[in-house]
């Protein structure tokens, strides 16, 4: 009877190790578009959506469970606004970077959901003749998204992200983001 328990307790333990994935690294890039109108007093003008860089990695710990960093460099965008009569123009720049847990859910095998939740960093600068502004925040940071696999390498998502509270100047804090992905 000691045996056959051994031999049941080896048994499951192989087949469970000859289960387990080890760890999938990734790499991707993506365009994040945010809204760059302004609510600053006089504001009548924003550029509106605009596209931006992304860049991001993470590691697939399993299936379900990874990590992920990701930065976007915020276009810069151009406001108009008034002092008195005067009409007078700027422009904002800035940044965003994220780290944050991911849990995936697939659907099929060539689609899949996830949300990421963790911490994000923003950081805008404005600038006119007549203003300077800057302003970083770090906050939390979630997405909610879709992953479409064209092979077991390459994927395209859709998501979209928040970071931190919404802002009055320079990006908002919602982003609309396209991006494909590659695994090791």
């Amino acid at each position: 009877m000691k045996k056959l328990i051994f031999a049941l307790i080896a048994g499951a333990t192989a087949m469970t190790a000859a289960q387990a994935q080890s760890p999938v690294p990734y790499v991707g890039v993506g365009v994040a578009s945010s809204d760059h109108s302004y609510k600053i007093s006089g504001s009548d003008d924003g550029d509106g959506y605009k596209p931006s860089l992304k860049v991001f990695g993470g590691l697939d710990i399993t299936p379900m469970w990874g990590v992920e960093a990701g930065y976007t460099d915020l276009t810069k965008a151009d406001f108009n606004y008034k002092i008195g009569n005067d009409t007078r123009s700027g422009t904002t720049d800035g940044k965003r970077a994220y780290i944050a847990g991911k849990a995936t859910m697939p659907v099929n095998e060539m689609f899949s959901v996830y949300g990421k939740l963790g911490a994000g960093y923003t950081k805008v600068e404005g600038s006119s003749p007549n203003l300077r502004y800057k302003e970083s925040e770090t906050g939390v940071y979630g997405a909610v998204g879709g992953q479409y696999n064209l092979s077991k390498q390459v994927a395209l998502t859709l998501e979209y992200e928040r970071y931190g509270k919404s802002k009055d100047f320079g990006a908002k804090a919602d982003a609309i983001t396209v991006g494909a992905r590659y695994s090791f």
